[in-house]
C-alpha cells in the first residue's frame, strides 16, 4: 500500500467504518435501529416459510408468500454484500459462522429457481439463527459474558464431566442387564441392549411410557432408578459446572466488533482485537 502499514493496521475508509457502525455495532442509535430492524425482518421471513408449509395458507395466499419471500431474500442479499464490503477481511467474515448463516439465509430461494420443491424451501428457516444476533443489538453484554463464563467452566469441568458421563454409562449398562435378567422377554425387555434404553430413559426421568416393569422387583429397581436420576443426574453435573463458573467470572465485555475479523467479545478498555491483534 506504500504507507507503511501493515494490512490489519490499515483505516477503513470513512463511509466503510460508519457503515461497519452501523451493521455491526449497537453502540449507536443508528446502529441499534439497522439491528432491530433486521430482526423484524428475520422474523417476519421465519414466519413466511412457516405459513408457506400451512397447505391451506399456501393454496389461498401462494402468490403473496412468493413475492413476500423474494423480498426479504433480496433484502438479505443487500445487507450480506453490505457486511462484506465494510470490514477489512471480507473472506473472515464469509467463513465466520453469522458469515455462513448469512450466505445460507438467501440460497435456498435461489436455488428454488434451479430446484423447485418443499424440502429446499424448508432450509430458509436457517434464518432463525440469526436470531442469536438478539444478545448484541440491546447492549446485553453480560449475557454474552456470561455464555463465554459457561463455555470456559465447561472446558475446564472436562476431566469430572468424563467422569460422571462414564459413571452413568456403567450405572445403565448393569442396570439395563439387571432389568432384562428380572423382567424378561414377556414383559418386553427382550434384549439388554433394549433394556438399557430403558435404563436410560428413566434414569434421566424422560418416561416415555413405552417399556415399563411388570413385576413388583422391576417396579422397585425402576423407583430407585428414577430416584438416583433426580439426586445424581441433574444435581452432580450442574454443581461441577457451577464451581467453575464461580471460579473463573471474567470482567464485562463490550459490544464492539473488529472490523478486520468480525470478532466479538472485547474488554470495554481494549484498543486491539484480541484475536487478530486489529486496532478497534
Amino acid at each position: 500500500m506504500g504507507n507503511g502499514l501493515p494490512n490489519d493496521e490499515i483505516r477503513l475508509a470513512p463511509w466503510r467504518r460508519r457503515l461497519h457502525e452501523i451493521i455491526f455495532e449497537a453502540d449507536t442509535p443508528a446502529g441499534k435501529a439497522f439491528d432491530v430492524g433486521l430482526l423484524a425482518a428475520i422474523g417476519l421471513s421465519v414466519l413466511v416459510v412457516m405459513l408457506e408449509s400451512v397447505t391451506e395458507i399456501r393454496d389461498l395466499h401462494s402468490t403473496k408468500l412468493i413475492t413476500s419471500e423474494w423480498i426479504f431474500t433480496i433484502l438479505f442479499t443487500i445487507e450480506y454484500i453490505l457486511r462484506l464490503s465494510c470490514v477489512r477481511k471480507p473472506h473472515r467474515y464469509a467463513t465466520s459462522f453469522f458469515g455462513v448463516v448469512d450466505l445460507l439465509a438467501v440460497l435456498p430461494t435461489y436455488l428454488t429457481l434451479f430446484l423447485p420443491g418443499s424440502a429446499v424451501q424448508s432450509l430458509m428457516v436457517i434464518r432463525a439463527l440469526r436470531l442469536l444476533r438478539v444478545f448484541r443489538i440491546f447492549k446485553l453484554a453480560q449475557f454474552l459474558t456470561e455464555a463465554k463464563n459457561m463455555k470456559l467452566a465447561i472446558w475446564a469441568s472436562r476431566a469430572k464431566i468424563t467422569v460422571f458421563l462414564a459413571t452413568v454409562a456403567i450405572i445403565v449398562v448393569i442396570m439395563g442387564s439387571l432389568m432384562h435378567l428380572v423382567e424378561g422377554p414377556e414383559n418386553g425387555f427382550t434384549s439388554i441392549p433394549r433394556s438399557i434404553y430403558w435404563a436410560i430413559v428413566t434414569l434421566t426421568t424422560v418416561g416415555y411410557g413405552d417399556l415399563s416393569p411388570k413385576t413388583s422387583l422391576g417396579q422397585g429397581i425402576s423407583a430407585m432408578m428414577m430416584i438416583v436420576g433426580y439426586s445424581f443426574i441433574i444435581i452432580v453435573p450442574m454443581g461441577i459446572i457451577y464451581t467453575e463458573w464461580l471460579s473463573g467470572r471474567s470482567k464485562p465485555i463490550s459490544t464492539q466488533s473488529c472490523p478486520s475479523c468480525t470478532h466479538e467479545g472485547h474488554d470495554t478498555d481494549a484498543i486491539f482485537c484480541k484475536y487478530c491483534g486489529a486496532r478497534l
